[in-house]
């Protein structure tokens, strides 16, 4: 893995740990690099949920054709009208956080919609994940760093296939 290297400088998530302050919502015009595209029935409860339970902003609506969402930087997601999955689809779309937004996105969410959420459980790729269903049946996990422990288990095993991580 000779042709990595750090690049977190362009990213907009902070350094992980209980303090990390999230970044204010975006609202600067720009190319998207990635965006995800959701089909709705309801165009109004998705705006909803998604507004008011995930914490995304209407970066604006063309009616009857698109709402554009947004949190951070480089988050966007498109809510069109269409139909809406008929299960839980099995792709899923992850967007950063930080750690004191978990427990807020969980009481959000299920004010917003009872029984959208699971979790947030610890992964073993260094982060604490809160699974969220939306009226869409769209699979979203708020996804938060947990602080770097460069003599733990985890970085050990990165380091052994090329991976290092930024110096504290």
């Amino acid at each position: 893995m000779t042709d990595t290297f750090n690049a977190f400088e362009i990213s907009p998530v902070p350094e992980p740990g209980p303090d990390a302050v999230a970044p204010e919502v975006y609202r600067g015009i720009y190319g998207m690099p990635m965006f995800v595209i959701v089909p709705t029935e309801d165009l109004a409860a998705s705006v909803d949920f998604w507004t008011n339970g995930l914490g995304f902003i209407d970066l604006f609506t063309v009616p009857g054709g698109v709402t554009h969402l947004r949190r951070w930087a480089f988050q966007d997601v498109l809510l069109v009208p269409g139909p809406a999955a008929s299960e839980r689809p099995t792709m899923t779309v992850s967007f950063s956080c930080v750690e004191s937004q978990l427990d807020g996105l969980v009481r959000s969410c299920e004010a917003t919609l009872p029984g959208s959420t699971t979790g947030p459980e610890p992964t073993p790729w260094n982060s604490l994940e809160l699974h969220v269903v939306t009226p869409e049946r769209a699979h979203v996990v708020m996804t938060a760093a947990r602080p770097w422990d460069p003599d733990s288990d985890l970085a050990a095993n990165w380091r052994a296939v090329g991976i290092e991580a930024p110096p504290a």
